[in-house]
């Protein structure tokens, strides 16, 4: 089989009202310009995805990872879509473009972006995840338990192809390395690190002895980029299921525990990841709970066939009921720790103007 590159490429260029929706113009002006780079050759076949005040362009084209035609498309797409935004008064139009004009490619430019390049099999199950109000940290829980916990992926234990364990790529944002973790053996070293998820994130997981993905995420933090809060980072994650990795319902297995992620109001604040169906993916409440969905495809010589609700199955009810449960308790904490994240991570904060204008009250103790 031909190798194909899957692209999940987002950026929030309005918000709908304020920042829980996209607007219906925003969408029509993103599948025209979609559709135009399928006639023209530019990619196989898309997916208009969202959650949120977030448009994710899912699409399929064999030109590889940060090829410089894709990324300008959808540069050019979401700057388009910007256009529509302003015109109809949209919250934060074009906040995720933070330069004035495209480069080479997305890096550090604002959109969020995962890609990877995989020689298709006879059946490619992918399930794309699109969340809203976090940040790319926010899979490592979810990517760990697919990929590395035998209490939720079985296959880990009892598939012979899968028994060997899997390898992963963790970034350090901050000082903007990276280093590959081969697990289970080196387990405990990797969780040393994407325990803190705000600075260490997975990046890619990889079959052991090649370096085929089997999984991807966004990672830019637009904090780091901006040098100031201008939104929170939204990440996207690609996963492959089946035939030598995780089940589709294994896949989706760590979703069934909404856990505490850094984002919710004004990105300052920790709180629920709720799994959610397609028509419930606009936050409202304090601008949250963060949530997440996702859109399954079967991928046939790089048509995505699909999208179906994974996350939208009465199976998540439960899940959904505690993310409700857990949002209260948060939020009874108001500007308090732990619901507002520790000083040194927040995003939007008027520290250091408060520090300045307090500095010379401050004695030695």
């Amino acid at each position: 089989m031909a190798e194909i590159t899957l692209s999940i490429i987002k950026a929030d260029v309005g918000g709908y009202v304020g920042h829980s929706d996209v607007h219906p113009e925003l969408r029509k002006c993103c599948v025209v310009q979609l559709e135009k780079a399928k006639k023209e050759g530019l990619i196989i076949d898309y997916c208009q995805g969202e959650v949120g005040d977030d448009i994710a362009l899912i699409i399929t084209h064999n030109r590889g990872v940060e090829n410089e035609e894709i990324h300008r498309f959808a540069w050019d797409t979401f700057t388009a879509m910007t256009q529509v935004a302003k015109e109809y008064g949209q919250y934060g139009a074009g906040q995720d473009l933070l330069v004035d004009a495209f480069s080479g490619n997305l890096k550090g430019m604002g959109p969020g972006f995962a890609e990877m390049t995989f020689e298709e099999r006879p059946s490619e199950p992918v399930i794309v995840f699109l969340a809203d109000k976090t940040e790319p940290g926010a899979w490592n829980m979810p990517l760990f338990r697919m990929f590395a916990d035998p209490f939720n992926t079985i296959g880990l234990v009892i598939d012979p192809s899968m028994h060997e364990g899997f390898r992963f790529e963790v970034l350090d944002l901050i000082e903007e390395r990276k280093i590959i973790f081969s697990l289970p053996e080196e387990m405990y070293d990797m969780l040393v690190f994407i325990g803190s998820p705000s600075r260490y994130v997975i990046k890619h997981v990889f079959r052991k002895g090649s370096d085929e993905p089997v999984a991807v995420t966004s990672t830019q933090r637009l904090f780091l980029m901006a040098g100031k809060y201008v939104g929170k980072d939204d990440p996207v994650m690609a996963v492959r299921c089946q035939s030598g990795l995780p089940a589709v319902g294994e896949v989706l297995e760590p979703f069934s525990f909404p856990h505490a992620v850094a984002g919710w109001m004004r990105g300052s604040h920790h709180g629920p990841l709720m799994p959610v169906g397609i028509e419930d993916d606009t936050p409202t409440r304090f601008d949250g709970p963060p949530r997440v969905v996702g859109l399954g495809f079967q991928l046939k010589n790089g048509k995505l066939i699909g999208p179906r609700d994974m996350l939208g199955d009465k199976s998540f009810d439960n899940a959904r009921k505690l993310a409700l449960d857990a949002a209260d308790y948060f939020r009874r904490h108001g500007p308090f720790e732990p619901h507002r994240l520790p000083l040194e991570e927040m995003e939007y904060t008027t520290m250091p103007n408060v520090l300045k204008k307090l500095k010379d009250r401050f004695k030695p103790a």
